[in-house]
């Protein structure tokens, strides 16, 4: 079975060895083959089309569990955060739906809004959800301390969003 990072770097660099050679470093070792029955998904890239709906534009980012997609809702024009499994095993899987669960039954401002979810051609998993424009936290401290009255304002925002949750019977 191809791992991720041989399908990512025979698919990004296209048969030209000096941006292999490049795009191999900087992935060496990033990505580790799963443990229990999880297995590697083919990972989805710029131009696919999920549901007749998500047209994918970019990699907005990705973490332990999957790779966040800005995409195109062709039903609104609108764009949308689409999360994709990078594995998929009965764990993961179980995660990723109670995941899309919650948010499809959450609706508070604190909290990102669901879009739809499904599975591609392939049985990967996906969820869309609302696409916030912004940076985030850690980019915002990196120029500088919050002010006292933003520190408290974004802590009541968390808490509130929090708040809902608990009272909808969810624990973070």
């Amino acid at each position: 079975m191809r791992t991720y990072r041989t399908y990512y770097l025979t698919r990004s660099c296209q048969g030209n060895a000096p941006s292999r050679v490049v795009a191999q470093g900087s992935w060496a070792n990033r990505l580790r083959v799963p443990r229990n029955d999880s297995r590697i998904i083919t990972p989805m890239r710029a131009g696919d089309v999920l549901s007749d709906r998500f047209e994918l534009t970019a990699v907005a980012g990705e973490g332990g569990m999957g790779v966040v997609w800005r995409a195109h809702d062709r039903q609104n024009g609108s764009d949308v955060a689409l999360k994709a499994m990078l594995r998929a095993g009965s764990e993961e899987a179980v995660r990723f739906a109670r995941e899309a669960k919650v948010l499809r039954e959450l609706q508070h401002p604190g909290i990102v809004r669901y879009i739809a979810d499904g599975a591609s051609p392939e049985g990967e998993p996906w969820l869309a959800m609302e696409w916030l424009e912004g940076e985030d936290l850690a980019t915002r401290l990196a120029r500088g301390a919050l002010s006292g009255s933003d520190s408290v304002s974004v802590a009541l925002g968390i808490a509130d969003a929090l708040a809902y949750a608990h009272a909808q019977g969810l624990v973070h």
